[in-house]
């Protein structure tokens, strides 16, 4: 297997695929980028698919899993380009529903993407829709760091996609992208969220709904996975720290 992509989940009817496809074409501006794809019995679920730069490395790769006809839905957490801006080649290769923030529809035409009756709009409370034989549920996760933005959880898998939560600027590994040191990781996460999560009380929102799921591991969009334990030291860090509007007079 491409050590682009791992595989999180297996049953043999449900799968949740990790694919790790950059813009390596700046490298001063490099950015480790997750994009996820969930498939139940040959119908697809594709998760924040990233930069119209990873566009056609990203679709050769879903289409060794499912068939591209046979995406559902195309889930976007939030409007960063890193998230967001293949969605005109999506559009054009799929015949997929869109998910993604009501805060954001209106956005997206300046992505090329004009085809707005295939929208499924996410109220700020969320939802949660059948998939196969289990559900999908859009947690919000607002001002984290998006204003509007939502993260996904798969009930088949218990994996929480959270996009920006938990993002690390790391030196990714070679092989599986997996935190196997909280201690360690710990430097990596804090810059990151001190300064593009809200704030405390914002965290502590958001982790009060994941600890209401039953979750053995949390994805985000950028850096490593957690697993087993470190998702609960995770969540137990995000739930204490200080960010955002909690340095406001360092800020001004």
């Amino acid at each position: 297997m491409d050590n682009k992509e791992k595989v999180l989940y297996d049953d043999g009817t449900h799968k949740c695929v990790m694919f790790s496809f950059d813009d390596e074409s700046v490298e001063d501006a490099f950015l480790s980028v997750n994009q996820y794809l969930i498939v139940q019995n040959g119908i697809g679920v594709l998760v924040d698919p990233g930069s119209e730069a990873v566009f056609d490395e990203l679709y050769e790769a879903v289409s060794q899993h499912v068939e591209i006809d046979k995406i559902k839905f195309i889930f976007f957490s939030h409007q960063d380009p890193d998230v967001s801006g293949s969605i005109a080649q999506w559009a054009i290769s799929t015949q997929a529903r869109f998910i993604m923030p009501s805060l954001w529809i209106r956005f997206m035409t300046h992505y090329g993407f004009m085809e707005l009756s295939r929208v499924i709009a996410l109220e700020d409370k969320g939802a949660k829709i059948t998939f196969g034989e289990d559900f999908l549920q859009f947690v919000p996760a607002h001002f984290l760091h998006s204003p509007g933005n939502f993260s996904l959880y798969d009930s088949r898998s218990k994996i929480v996609f959270s996009g920006d939560i938990g993002a690390a600027i790391v030196e990714t590994p070679e092989g599986y992208k997996k935190v196997s040191s909280f201690e360690e990781h710990v430097k990596h996460l804090l810059g990151f969220h001190k300064r593009y999560m809200g704030s405390n009380k914002l965290c502590r929102a958001w982790v009060a709904r994941i600890q209401g799921l039953d979750v053995h591991m949390i994805a985000p969009q950028h850096g490593l996975v957690f697993e087993d334990d470190d998702v609960k030291y995770f969540l137990e860090w995000l739930k204490e720290l200080q960010c955002g509007s909690d340095y406001l007079e360092e800020l001004y």
